[in-house]
């Protein structure tokens, strides 16, 4: 009660406020902000995924706004030869109002990015667009079978099924490349764990079964058990290190990601920016009002 009390108020205080805790995990409002902090990532010996703020467009004309910005992104990131791809959430292309027109937005992408031979992650949401999503995801790897990726999450209870679903299209030449987190949207018990056990204990599954069978993986947690959990995975079945990254979020656990990096694993940050900072921000807070807490913490201790 408390949580969804703070969630409900924080949206209210002044933007210059939610900025102080927004800006240590949120890259910049435009672009010459996250290149600059592309640039850093990379100097420290870290990778990067690019995301531009803003999901479920509420008109077609601004998702193909957001596709021309994306596009713009690629050229500008590209120039700069930064070490890094792209995520986007096909919610911002017009997902929920007509999904060929979203598909059609969202391949325009993905070629852009495959004319530098690099690489999109299609994000994964909430219920209602899984199925979307992975339909997408099926037709665009058909097409680019090399450049693009999906993103799985483990709190579902119907990620594993998913996962067996699409090794169809799974070779050594073209492996299935996801990107494993828990999931962030509330979702109702009857489809998602809702136990933090449960959920890592089939993270773990998950990921077991990605690495035996040789599928590429990024192993996105912030979670030290899971991490533990992966390195022991990764030499049991003695993994190169080519087929496997770890990921964390902008601003979240540095000393933790520090420690990956210095072990000498390929660590790939995700760096949300954009001038939707604001609300993105609040929505998350709606979707999970036990962020209030975190919240609260990160405006007086970093990390």
């Amino acid at each position: 009660m408390i949580n969804k009390l703070i969630a409900n108020m924080i949206p209210l205080f002044p933007k210059k406020l939610i900025w102080v805790f927004s800006k240590r995990y949120i890259a910049g409002q435009n672009i010459d902000q996250a290149v600059s902090v592309s640039k850093h990532l990379n100097a420290d010996n870290m990778k990067i995924t690019v995301d531009l703020l803003g999901e479920f467009a509420s008109d077609l004309s601004e998702a193909t706004k957001n596709k021309e910005e994306y596009l713009e992104i690629i050229e500008r990131f590209e120039k700069e030869k930064i070490s890094g791809n792209y995520s986007l959430k096909p919610t911002s292309f017009g997902l929920l109002l007509d999904k060929d027109i979203c598909y059609s937005n969202v391949r325009e992408i993905v070629a852009k990015a495959a004319e530098y031979n690099n690489f999109l992650r299609v994000d994964m949401e909430d219920s209602p667009c899984v199925d979307l999503e992975i339909e997408m995801f099926r037709k665009l790897k058909a097409e680019f079978p090399n450049n693009v990726g999906l993103v799985l999450q483990s709190y579902m209870r119907r990620t594993m099924q998913d996962v067996e679903d699409m090794m169809d299209m799974h070779s050594d030449e073209t492996p299935l490349n996801f990107r494993l987190c828990k999931g962030i949207y509330v979702e109702p018990k009857e489809i998602a764990y809702k136990d933090y056990q449960e959920v890592n204990d089939n993270y773990v599954k998950l990921l077991d079964y990605m690495l035996r069978n040789k599928i590429y993986v990024g192993i996105a947690t912030h979670d030290k058990p899971l991490v533990k959990a992966a390195y022991e995975l990764i030499e049991k079945y003695n993994v190169p290190k080519d087929k496997y990254e770890f990921q964390m979020l902008y601003g979240v656990t540095p000393d933790l990601r520090q420690s990956i990096v210095d072990k000498g694993y390929t660590m790939r940050v995700y760096v949300p920016f954009g001038n939707e900072w604001f609300g993105y921000s609040t929505r998350r807070l709606k979707e999970n009002p036990k962020m209030a807490n975190h919240i609260i913490k990160a405006l007086f201790v970093r990390g």
